[in-house]
């Protein structure tokens, strides 16, 4: 069966009290919208609509940049969920299958619960995802009779009897696409807030001789995201939930709750992870790397055996071959380190490649920027950079090479050359002293001045 998400991205999350629309705050490093998205793939649809509204070119650079299949419908008036789901209604306009609609503010949906919504749908015509609420408060309930749902009233309609059920609507739904909008078209907004209720076609179905059934996730997969506080309590579950399948998947983490992952971080068996590490978007680390304590790493790769940090800084772009050593206080970006290669101490490597083997002296800087287009440094295999080098790109080093300490390099190095470019030390005897006799004197004078 062919499937179609629809997600609901209008709203503008007046709570957030942010120009940015709801959406697109961001949880491990995504906007929200594409943890939706991502979560509804499982069902490998063949189309996406995202409904947009507040912030929709926001909104729509954002889905489209995820994937320019993505198709955007705008809702102009927000008149309810509905209504909303309808504005997907010519873009779908004689697809054969399934619609599933999810909420872009909703962004923890179990691939595991889509798959058994997927699953319900050939037996009924409409099925609704429900949760058991701790504290139902102002949830729609979803009345069931068996494994019948019968009908979904929302809060400001239900009597005292109605609210005291505790099984809720998430306003997840599944049906297939034309009946859908066949029954959105029947609703109407006669209810205590003047809006079309997307629950309202559980009962129009029920009146039309259709099945509807509703299934139960945890609580925890309907969270919605509508302030800063909620923000900050959806970082909190992923993250907790991200630790707990790294450590499930043969992480090592001494301390996994200051460890921060991204969505997409990838982690190998057998890696050590130290305290207070971050993981930015586009990582991925190896079996056996050791990512030590206070790291940020973000856009780049770690292969096997590599060591990283601590106080290390990887930026889109690093590659690190297996068994490469990055230390601490060292910052690359867009650099290939092959196998081997190692740079230990306060150094900077840029727009670079270093070779196999080859060892970087602390204080090294690849120069790579000219104040309008960066360029490329270029060190070969087994070279040995000394202390304090200025690499002034575009330039290279050869195989075996090696800088003296304190250099300025400008011109390319032969393979196995040395290479010395400083001014030649001077020793001048006594001048030290006298020096320092001149800078007292000058130094008592302003203070009996001052005082």
């Amino acid at each position: 069966m062919s499937t179609a998400l629809i997600i609901l991205a209008a709203g503008k999350g007046t709570r957030m009290k942010s120009d940015l629309p709801k959406v697109l705050h961001e949880i491990a490093g995504a906007p929200m919208l594409l943890h939706a998205i991502e979560a509804g793939a499982v069902l490998e649809p063949q189309r996406v609509v995202v409904v947009a509204g507040h912030g929709a070119d926001a909104v729509e650079e954002a889905a489209t940049g995820h994937d320019d299949r993505i198709e955007i419908a705008r809702q102009t008036e927000q008149l309810g969920t509905a209504h909303a789901v309808a504005q997907a209604a010519p873009l779908l306009d004689g697809f054969d299958g399934d619609a599933i609609v999810l909420y872009g503010d909703t962004p923890f949906i179990r691939p595991e619960t889509l798959t058994a919504m997927a699953e319900a749908r050939k037996h009924h015509d409409i099925v609704v995802l429900g949760f058991e609420a701790a504290d139902p408060g102002r949830y729609g309930r979803l009345v069931m009779e068996g494994e019948t749902l019968s009908e979904i009233i929302e809060f400001k309609d239900a009597s005292d009897e109605v609210r005291a059920i505790s099984f809720c609507n998430s306003g997840v739904i599944c049906a297939d696409s034309s009946t859908l909008f066949e029954l959105i078209d029947a609703v109407t907004n006669d209810n205590a807030s003047g809006e079309y209720y997307l629950t309202d076609i559980v009962s129009i179905a029920r009146d039309k001789g259709l099945s509807a059934t509703a299934i139960a996730c945890d609580e925890a997969e309907t969270l919605g995201i509508n302030s800063r506080s909620d923000l900050a309590r959806a970082e909190a579950a992923f993250q907790s939930r991200a630790r707990a399948e790294a450590l499930e998947n043969g992480t090592t983490m001494p301390a996994p709750e200051t460890v921060f992952f991204a969505y997409d971080t990838v982690i190998g068996r057998d890696t050590i992870v130290e305290q207070n590490v971050v993981f930015g978007p586009g990582v991925t680390v190896e079996t056996g790397a050791h990512i030590r304590a206070f790291s940020h790493l973000e856009g780049c790769h770690v292969s096997r055996g590599c060591i990283v940090g601590p106080y290390a800084r990887l930026r889109p772009g690093a590659e690190l071959a297996e068994e490469a050593r990055i230390g601490n206080f060292v910052e690359v970006k867009n650099a290939v380190l092959h196998e081997g290669a190692k740079v230990n101490h306060l150094s900077y490597i840029g727009d670079a490649e270093v070779g196999e083997a080859s060892n970087i002296g602390a204080g090294t800087i690849t120069c790579n920027y000219d104040g309008v287009m960066k360029h490329k440094t270029s060190i070969g295999a087994r070279a040995f950079i000394g202390s304090n080098t200025m690499l002034v790109a575009p330039v290279s080093v050869g195989d075996e090479a090696m800088t003296a300490s304190g250099s300025v390099i400008t011109k390319d190095v032969p393979d196995g050359a040395l290479a010395i470019a400083r001014g030649s030390q001077v020793n001048k005897p006594g001048l030290a002293r006298k020096l320092f006799e001149m800078l007292k004197s000058q130094k008592n004078k302003r203070d009996k001045g001052a005082g």
